[in-house]
């Protein structure tokens, strides 16, 4: 089993779990918590429906080509510490 996860470290992550951006062992870290934890399983359901909420109510639309231009601008100029390899994801997923 991976490290024990506490609620501070689990809410602030339930975003990447919820969108599946976690590696398998730190999802299980979460999944265990969440088993245990009914206040963090509340917010897991809570965001669980607002994401679902946010998908059904943007079906179809997408970012203008400007604005996707210049987050990715952005996101470079913010990450020229190194984390290149995190920019080239969000660009592989932002250009799918």
């Amino acid at each position: 089993m991976g490290e024990h996860i506490d609620c501070s470290q689990a809410l602030y992550r339930m975003t990447e779990y919820l969108d599946g951006e976690m590696t398998a062992e730190e999802a299980r870290d979460i999944a265990e918590h969440l088993t245990t934890c009914g206040p963090c399983l509340t917010e897991h359901d809570l965001d669980q429906v607002l994401k679902a909420l946010v998908q059904r109510s943007c079906a179809g639309e997408s970012a203008p080509p400007t604005l996707r231009t210049t987050i990715m601008q952005r996101i470079t100029t913010i990450c020229d510490d190194g984390s290149w390899s995190e920019v080239t994801q969000v660009r592989r997923v932002s250009e799918g």
